[in-house]
């Protein structure tokens, strides 16, 4: 396997791009022609530390409108204004755990993902530094943690599904550290492990 520097995941998402379409694949329903999708955006933050890449995820709190207590990527809607999804990625991530757009180093993006919710989602991936100082908002997140990358990719910590009487599919993982990872935010993790050849194209 190739060593998973910096250079060699950038220039993987590059090559990924150049064929990225959007998927519904986590969508609940068929996404038609004139259905109105709208633009989303999230951070993939990657760290590394005690000699390994991570995953950094959300937890949202019971307070928020939507996907109350759910694990997710900080992100979220596109702002009037704002021309790329690494501009809404870096604003949201900003907002909610305080990390410093001059802070994040963007790698590339993964393919779009359509959500149950008619969301056209964004995946913007970027290294952070580690430790980092966040700055949590309290009101929209409950906890910000890591899982490593390996584990991840490892195919026993996962499984996908189909739903009855669906052409559907629900990726879920085990639970790492008390934390559920599941559905559009799963999806767009084993997306990334795919991308860097951690796990084969048929495996999820």
């Amino acid at each position: 396997m190739n060593a998973l520097t910096r250079e060699y995941i950038h220039q993987k998402l590059l090559e990924a791009e150049k064929n990225a379409e959007a998927s519904d694949g986590y969508a609940e329903i068929p996404v038609r022609p004139e259905t109105n999708l709208k633009c989303a955006a999230v951070l993939v933050p990657l760290v590394y530390f005690q000699d390994e890449w991570h995953i950094l995820y959300t937890r949202r709190t019971d307070r928020v409108e939507s996907h109350k207590g759910q694990v997710s990527f900080p992100g979220g809607a596109c702002d009037d204004g704002e021309t790329t999804p690494e501009e809404t990625a870096l604003r949201e991530a900003q907002e909610e755990i305080g990390l410093e757009p001059a802070d994040v180093e963007i790698l590339g993006r993964l393919s779009r993902l359509v959500t149950i919710s008619s969301y056209r989602v964004s995946p913007i991936v970027g290294v952070i530094p580690w430790p980092y100082a966040f700055k949590v908002a309290s009101v929209e997140v409950a906890r910000v943690f890591t899982i490593p990358l390996m584990w991840l990719a490892n195919r026993s910590n996962y499984w996908e599904f189909f739903v009855r009487d669906s052409e559907r599919s629900l990726i879920a993982y085990h639970p790492y550290d008390g934390e559920l990872l599941w559905g559009a935010t799963a999806r767009m993790t084993v997306s990334f492990l795919k991308t860097l050849e951690l796990i084969h194209t048929e495996s999820a």
